[in-house]
């Protein structure tokens, strides 16, 4: 079990890494090594280090939506994939005009894409809205497939529901990102429950 979360000495940005606190994972099983024998592969490597220019570049600076572009410009990807909850679709068509200005091709995929019955996967009525008639099902396992056959070069997720996302993640053949994680209570804003955790959302805790 590692403690990062509850290390208040952060060793591991220290260059001495000094007051490392027992429980640090450092110095403990192989991850370290195996971490950086990965970022050796080229494509890792590349992202790494696109991903440092955007962060130095943009720090405070750019929003999300303004970075991912920043983000792909500079890793010199020409082809976007956007996996979008049919929730968001007014969002993800803005989405798509922007990537489409700052020069990109898009390839949009809606959660619903495919038209499939919840029936087909055996999804009980009671876990349906409506537990009766038709019902298409979030494919995002067809969302990926679909950005892959359009060979995109990076693939960015909008309001995809928890577990959905995971799937599209598995079966993304290219890296991707997160624009907005989906939370309708709070607005697609989750950390404001993180942020209210002692007021508000104190419930959370009970």
């Amino acid at each position: 079990m590692t403690i990062c979360a509850w290390c208040k000495e952060v060793a591991c940005a220290k260059e001495d890494h000094s007051g490392k606190p027992a429980g640090c994972p450092m110095g403990q099983g192989e991850w370290l090594s195996e971490a950086l024998a990965e970022y050796e592969l080229t494509q890792n490597r590349a992202i790494a280090q696109v991903a440092a220019h955007t962060e130095k570049h943009g720090y405070c600076q750019w929003t999300r939506l303004q970075e991912t572009a920043e983000f792909a410009a500079y890793a010199g990807y020409s082809k976007l994939g956007l996996a979008f909850c049919s929730g968001l679709h007014r969002e993800a068509r803005i989405v798509a005009d922007f990537f489409r200005h700052k020069g990109f091709a898009v390839v949009s995929a809606i959660c619903s894409a495919g038209g499939i019955h919840k029936e087909t996967l055996d999804i009980k009525p009671e876990d349906r809205f409506n537990s009766t008639g038709f019902e298409a099902m979030c494919n995002p396992i067809g969302q990926a497939k679909l950005c892959n056959e359009n060979d995109t070069d990076f693939n960015v997720v909008l309001g995809l529901c928890v577990g959905h996302d995971s799937l599209f993640f598995k079966y993304s053949k290219a890296p991707a990102t997160v624009l907005a994680a989906k939370d309708r209570v709070l607005g697609h804003n989750p950390l404001a429950a993180v942020y209210c955790a002692h007021s508000y959302y104190a419930k959370l805790h009970k």
